[in-house]
């Protein structure tokens, strides 16, 4: 640790140290810093880890906040009661025997590059809980767990934050894991926890990516193009004006609206400093941290991976021209540039939590762009050749009841309540076999019919693929070891 009584920065410019100040660019904080620190030449493997021997380098995960519905997805169950199969009929997919919604027509193409676990299954069917352990990969609460939508310290530390800490660092210039394009905030104001670094410490917190606003929870979907009332029945009364930024602007308290007033402006005056920082970072004695950060803001491939927005015409057509294609973009041009894990929030809290208008939601909303977005990502990745070194998983905290259900009050239609019984999970790339379906759930898809898994596995699978050796520990800050695996990668997959 070093001791902030003895720091001294040197003397500079007013207006060079606006321009280090403006680091809040990327929604950075204190706690973010030491993740930016440059690799170092000969630099160790992290404690307990070793050097990659798995197939893959990085891992992008898709977490689909609310529960995907397996019926309506993945393991739809077509000679079920009309109540249980619901109104989408399976199509046949480019594997043989293999059948997923209408609604996915993308995907279904391209089955020779993914895989389906058609039988996760862990206890909760509560909102936080379920991201606790999906975004842990464990099933079980760390001691003193409260579940009030407040991160802590005694939190179990995410997958997240585990492969940041564990694999080697590809990159200079990022930090090892990043979450965008948003936190995970509830409604209520209330923060999900399970993303953070808990136990390991909040320097270990992956580095969060503030490019869609918080305060328009009771919006949904994949804005601009796919946008949906939360509650059907009691819609907003102000309209979905969401921007996305990417990243999203913090001006520092030094730097005014009155000197800088548009987005454009600000970028300009950093592309006009940023070689007068890196001269100041590096002929005076300032802390690495800061040196770091300056750096992440000048690297040219950095700036391309965040400006997704501008992306030229055919890319954007490719992902969608919305959140969740840009988001996907985003998460490839990171990998691309050395990112070890990519954690997208595939919309804000609970865009998937479909009680009601369930098939209207899925079919006009919520499936078209993920089926776009998730098929140029695959596309890219085939491309570059890096499909094979990056493991691509999609989930969400549970799936939905077999048996649809009203609610009145909200909603005209029927949807699918909360169900931890069972969901389907994907997997791409890294390793993991195409065309393949593993376990399979019950008549209703209430429940595994055979090889059950669990959120531990499923991060165990991830940790296996990037290399990361069994006997790994983490450290808490008591420098206390813990297991990193508790349960088996799952076969058929590595």
């Amino acid at each position: 640790m070093i001791d902030s009584l003895s720091l001294r920065h040197p003397s500079i410019s007013r207006r060079t140290a606006v321009q280090a100040g403006a680091v809040g660019l990327l929604g950075l904080g204190m706690n973010h810093l030491d993740a930016l620190r440059e690799t170092r030449a000969g630099e160790q493997p992290p404690k307990g880890g070793t050097t990659n021997s798995g197939k893959a380098k990085s891992c992008i995960y898709i977490f689909l906040s609310g529960g995907l519905s397996q019926h309506d997805s993945f393991d739809l169950k077509p000679n079920a009661p009309s109540e249980i199969r619901g109104e989408f009929n399976p199509i046949a997919t480019s594997t043989p025997g293999v059948e997923i919604c209408e609604h996915l027509p993308g995907l279904a193409q391209q089955s020779q590059r993914w895989s389906v676990v058609r039988s996760l299954t862990h206890p909760s069917n509560e909102h936080t809980l379920g991201h606790y352990f999906m975004l842990t990969g464990r099933s079980v609460t760390s001691p003193g767990f409260v579940g009030d939508r407040k991160p802590r310290p005694s939190d179990w530390p995410s997958i997240a934050s585990i492969v940041g800490d564990q694999v080697p660092r590809r990159s200079n210039n990022l930090p090892p894991a990043i979450v965008l394009p948003e936190r995970l905030i509830h409604w209520s104001g209330g923060t999900i926890p399970g993303a953070y670094g808990g136990l390991m410490g909040s320097h270990r917190d992956p580095f969060f990516i503030e490019a869609s606003p918080d305060g328009m929870s009771f919006w949904r979907g994949a804005y601009p193009e796919y946008t949906f009332a939360n509650e059907t029945k009691k819609p907003p009364t102000n309209p979905d004006s969401r921007i996305y930024q990417a990243p999203n602007i913090t001006l520092s308290p030094d730097l005014s609206l009155g000197r800088v007033n548009s987005r454009v402006s600000l970028l300009r005056e950093l592309d006009q400093q940023r070689s007068e920082l890196e001269r100041s970072a590096a002929s005076q004695s300032y802390d690495d941290h800061r040196q770091s950060a300056i750096s992440l803001l000048s690297a040219n491939n950095v700036r391309r991976a965040f400006d997704v927005t501008h992306a030229d015409e055919a890319t954007q057509i490719r992902y969608g021209r919305n959140s969740y294609g840009w988001s996907l973009l985003m998460a490839f041009r990171l990998v691309e540039a050395g990112v070890n894990l990519v954690q997208v929030n595939l919309g804000n809290n609970e865009t998937w939590d479909t009680h009601g208008d369930i098939f209207r939601r899925l079919k006009n909303h919520l499936l078209p762009p993920t089926d776009r977005a998730l098929c140029a990502l695959l596309d890219d990745l085939q491309s570059t050749g890096l499909l094979d070194s990056t493991m691509v998983v999609m989930a969400g905290e549970f799936g939905r009841t077999p048996k649809l259900s009203l609610l009145t009050a909200s909603y005209p239609e029927p949807g699918r309540d909360h169900w931890g019984g069972v969901q389907s999970v994907f997997f791409a790339g890294g390793g993991a076999p195409g065309g393949t379906v593993i376990g399979s759930s019950d008549k209703i898809a209430a429940y595994p019919a055979t090889n059950p898994q669990k959120p531990e596995n499923m991060a165990a699978t991830i940790y296996h693929a990037l290399g990361i050796p069994e006997t790994a520990a983490w450290h808490d800050e008591l420098n206390r070891p813990h297991h990193i695996y508790h349960g088996q990668p799952i076969a058929g997959l590595v």
